[in-house]
């Protein structure tokens, strides 16, 4: 089924995978895909994904059904650093599959549909090298919810680092579901960004562009912020 995605278009360019492309509809009216990451580490350059987790968010609900969950074979070593995060060891990933199928999930789950992630400059970072593997290209809408957080003032905005899922989540109320593990905190995000979205909501009625551009706007220099681990 890989294949058959990841045909590339003449003239040897990646094919698109094309996100939700309604951008003046309200954000409720719209699929989204919350997706998370475990790494071997957070060189945006060298290191590779361990797991993926992701959640569909349709009619402002996250629906539990459509939870996906995989292990993925890195081609490098986890650092001990990541280890301690994540809790993934190397024996814990030697008879995962290797990345192709990552791909094939995460391209099935994106397509269609805006990417939601936290600090999603590192989702879409490691997302975007993995599709350039196999002829793929993100293409749609992101929304952060880390950056959400600042324009609401729950985050600082300029901080050295990016705010923490679980204290954002925990610091108004929300469930923690399994934390460092990448379906958990899809879990957790998909909450998150239905918090947050609902209170910009409030404020002024927002559509998956102005989520976008709230997003763009709080994320700019982000890639600069380490995570607070």
């Amino acid at each position: 089924m890989l294949r058959r995605l990841t045909g590339r278009v003449p003239g040897g360019r990646p094919r698109a995978i094309p996100g939700w492309d309604s951008l003046d509809l309200p954000w409720r009216e719209a699929e989204l895909a919350v997706v998370d990451l475990e790494l071997t580490g957070l060189d945006l350059k060298r290191d590779e994904i361990v797991s993926y987790g992701g959640v569909v968010v349709r009619g402002g609900r996250v629906v539990a059904s459509t939870v996906v969950y995989g292990l993925v074979k890195p081609r490098i070593p986890v650092t001990a650093e990541s280890i301690a995060i994540h809790a993934l060891r190397p024996a814990d990933l030697e008879d995962a599959p290797g990345l192709d199928a990552c791909v094939e999930a995460l391209a099935e789950l994106l397509t269609g549909r805006v990417l939601v992630a936290h600090a999603a400059w590192v989702e879409r970072a490691f997302i975007g090298r993995a599709f350039g593997e196999f002829g793929l290209r993100l293409d749609g809408p992101v929304v952060d919810t880390a950056a959400l957080a600042r324009e609401l003032g729950l985050a600082p905005r300029g901080a050295e680092t990016e705010p923490s899922l679980e204290g954002l989540a925990s610091g108004i109320g929300l469930p923690l579901h399994t934390t460092h593990h990448a379906a958990g905190d899809a879990l957790t995000t998909a909450g998150l960004f239905l918090a947050l979205a609902s209170r910009l909501d409030r404020a002024e009625p927002q559509t998956v562009r102005s989520l976008t551009n709230v997003s763009h706007r709080q994320s700019l220099g982000a890639q600069r912020r380490p995570f607070p681990f």
